[in-house]
């Protein structure tokens, strides 16, 4: 899977409605309201590149109440439970 984080600008009167709606959508795994430089933050997942259009460009950036979009796509994932897993390779319990 190939993960994206689109920081999503929304009009304020209408901040809970749009993340509902942008959740909703085939692609969105999840959508997060927060405090800063925007409104929502979701998290895009799709299996090829080209998926991407259809979900960000052509579904979620034509939700009612969306502003403006910055899409940021992932290119790898660090978790603790990453790090612990590749130290603990070779060693047995």
């Amino acid at each position: 899977m190939i993960t994206a984080f689109v920081l999503v600008s929304v009009e304020a009167d209408s901040i809970p409605e749009t993340a509902q709606a942008i959740a909703d959508l085939d692609g969105v795994s999840s959508v997060y309201s927060c405090a800063g430089d925007v409104d929502l933050i979701a998290m895009v997942r799709v299996r090829e590149h080209e998926q991407f259009a259809e979900v960000i460009a052509g579904g979620l950036s034509k939700v009612p109440g969306v502003v403006h979009t910055d899409t940021h796509i992932a290119f790898r994932s660090y978790s603790r439970r990453d790090v612990e897993e590749g130290f603990s390779v070779g060693q047995q319990a």
